[in-house]
C-alpha cells in the first residue's frame, strides 16, 4: 500500500530556523551541526540493521522500532501496529513510543473491533478505519502513516504524531521512515519463515522417529528356515509407509534348529493410504496378527479373526487393508494361504519354467464384519520361487506415464529364475529394474515391498536312523 499522508506537522531537524538563518551563525557551524545529525542518523539506522541481522526475539525488535523513529526524525511519538499472517491486528505486539502517557491509546487499540477480524489488513477500507481512529485521537496534532510491506503483503502500520505546529515533513524524513518500515516488514516476514521452518523441523523429527520405529517393526533380517532362502525389502514412498511384511514362527518357544524346522507364517499387506496414518495402522495390525499367529489356526481363520479385531479401528480411520497370509511347513514343504484382496504372489515352478498366481477369495480387512476367507494350499518343489509384492511395485509410474504392471514383473521374475539366481540377487535385480523404470532420482508414488522365497534345489529328506533289534 503506498504511503498515505494525513494532516501533519513534523519537525524538520534538531536545528531551529533561527540557527539555520541567523546572521551570527557561521557556515562551518552549520556544516558541523548537519554532520552531527547525519552521523547520529547513520548510527540509528546501523543499530536497526544490526538488530535485524542478529535478532532472536521479534517482540524486542518491534519494541525498538518506534524508539528509533522518534529519535531519527525528532518527533514526539510513534506507534507500530503489526498484523498477524491472517490479517488480524497483532494486539500483543503493539508498541508505542511517546513523551506523554498514551497507555489509554494502546488499550483502545487492543479492543479495536474491526482489527479482530481475519483479512482486516488486506482491505483498504478497513485500514482507513484504523487511520481515522488515530486521527480522531490526535485531532490537534499532525499524524503521518505508512504501511509495512513484505512480499506484497501488508504486515503492519506505522503512525507518527507530533503536537508541534509550523513544522514540515521533508523528503529525507519520508525516506528514513520508509526505510525503517521496510526493515520492519522484513523482520516480521523473516519471523514467519523461521516459525514455518521450525514447524517443518518438528514434523521432520516426528517423521524420522516414526520411520525409525517402523523400521524396527519390520524384520531387520530374514529368518533361517530349513530348506528355503528368503530376501525382503520395503521401500516407502514417504518416511513412514503403510506396507507391511513379516516372518513369524507359529511356535515362538522353539529355539535353534527346532525353530528352523518348525512351521512359519509369512505375511505381506498394504494399508490403503500413505504416510503416518497408514504407518500407525500397520503397526496396530502387526500386533494383532502376531497374537493370532500363535493360535495355530489355518490362514483363512487367522484372517477372519483379524478382520473382526481390526474392524472398528479401521472403520473410524476410513481405511482398509489388503493382506496375504500364508504358513509353511519345512518338513512337508506345504504352503497354506488365504488372501484378503491382496496382489496374488507369483509362483515360478522349476519343473515347468512357468509362473502362476497363488490366490483365494476374500474381502479387504475392515470392509465387512461377516467377511469369509478361503484357505488354499500347494506343495513347493526344489528350485521353486515365490514372489510376494505390494501394488506399489506394479503401479509404479515411469517417466512416460506407463505403469510397471504385473506382466513386466512376471517377465523379469521368469528371466532371473531361469538364470538360477538365489533369493537375494533376484530381489536386488527386481528393485534395480523398478528404479530404472521410475527414473533415477525419482520417488515412488506408493510404498513398494517385495519378498522372495526360493526352495533350495538340493533338498534331502531328513535322515531316519534304523533301530536294529
Amino acid at each position: 500500500m503506498p504511503n498515505k499522508r494525513l494532516p501533519l506537522n513534523i519537525k524538520n531537524s534538531s536545528l531551529s530556523n533561527a540557527q539555520l538563518f541567523s546572521p551570527s551563525s557561521s557556515f562551518r557551524e552549520l556544516l558541523d551541526s548537519l554532520s552531527r545529525e547525519q552521523k547520529r542518523n547513520q548510527e540509528l539506522l546501523s543499530s536497526l540493521g544490526f538488530a535485524l541481522r542478529s535478532f532472536t526475539n521479534l517482540s524486542r525488535f518491534l519494541e525498538f522500532v518506534p524508539v528509533v523513529i522518534t529519535q531519527l526524525i525528532g518527533v514526539e511519538g510513534c506507534c507500530l501496529i503489526p498484523f498477524h499472517e491472517d490479517g488480524r491486528v497483532w494486539r500483543e505486539q503493539i508498541h508505542l513510543s511517546s513523551n506523554d502517557d498514551s497507555q489509554e491509546l494502546v488499550r483502545q487499540l487492543s479492543v479495536f473491533d474491526p482489527g479482530k477480524k481475519e483479512g482486516f489488513a488486506f482491505d483498504e477500507n478497513q485500514l482507513a478505519l484504523l487511520d481515522s481512529f488515530f486521527q480522531s485521537h490526535f485531532s490537534d496534532s499532525g499524524v503521518f502513516t505508512t504501511s509495512l510491506i513484505a512480499r506484497g503483503r501488508v504486515r503492519g502500520r506505522i503512525y507518527i504524531f507530533n503536537t508541534q505546529k509550523n513544522c514540515f515533513w521533508s523528503d529525507i524524513h519520508r525516506q528514513h521512515v520508509q526505510l525503517v518500515a521496510d526493515l520492519t516488514g522484513v523482520a516480521i516476514e523473516n519471523d514467519l519463515v523461521i516459525q514455518e521452518i521450525r514447524r517443518h523441523e518438528s514434523l521432520d523429527r516426528q517423521l524420522s522417529i516414526g520411520a525409525e520405529i517402523q523400521a524396527q517393526l519390520l524384520p531387520d533380517r530374514c529368518p533361517m528356515i530349513e530348506g528355503i532362502e528368503l530376501a525382503a525389502l520395503c521401500r516407502p514412498a514417504f518416511q513412514v509407509g503403510g506396507d507391511y511384511y513379516d516372518f513369524m514362527p507359529t511356535r515362538p518357544e522353539l529355539l535353534g534348529r527346532r525353530r528352523e524346522r518348525g512351521q512359519w507364517s509369512f505375511v505381506i499387506g498394504d494399508v490403503m493410504g500413505k504416510g503416518i496414518p497408514a504407518g500407525l495402522l500397520m503397526t496396530m495390525l502387526r500386533g494383532m496378527l502376531r497374537a493370532e499367529v500363535i493360535s495355530g489356526l489355518p490362514p483363512n481363520q487367522i484372517l477372519h479373526d483379524l478382520n473382526q479385531l481390526a474392524l472398528d479401528d479401521l472403520a473410524q480411520s476410513h481405511r482398509f487393508v489388503t493382506l496375504f497370509y500364508s504358513d509353511y511347513d519345512p518338513r512337508s514343504r506345504k504352503l497354506r494361504f488365504a488372501n484378503a484382496a491382496h496382489n496374488p504372489p507369483l509362483l515360478w515352478r522349476a519343473a515347468t519354467k512357468a509362473i502362476s498366481r497363488l490366490d483365494s477369495p476374500g474381502l479387504l480387512i475392515g470392509l465387512q464384519p461377516d467377511a469369509e476367507y478361503v484357505c488354499g494350499e500347494t506343495i513347493l518343489e526344489p528350485g521353486d520361487i515365490l514372489l510376494y509384492y505390494t501394488d506399489g511395485v506394479t503401479e509404479a509410474q515411469g517417466l512416460t506415464g506407463e505403469r510397471f504392471d504385473e506382466v513386466r514383473l512376471i517377465h523379469l521374475l521368469s528371466e532371473y529364475a531361469v538364470q538360477g539366481l538365489s533369493a537375494k540377487p533376484i530381489l536386488d535385480k527386481l528393485f534395480k529394474r523398478l528404479d530404472s523404470f521410475v527414473g533415477i532420482g525419482q520417488h515412488l508414488q506408493d510404498d513398494a515391498s517385495m519378498v522372495v522365497l526360493k526352495v533350495n534345489e538340493d533338498i534331502t529328506l531328513p535322515n531316519i536312523r534304523k533301530i536294529h533289534h
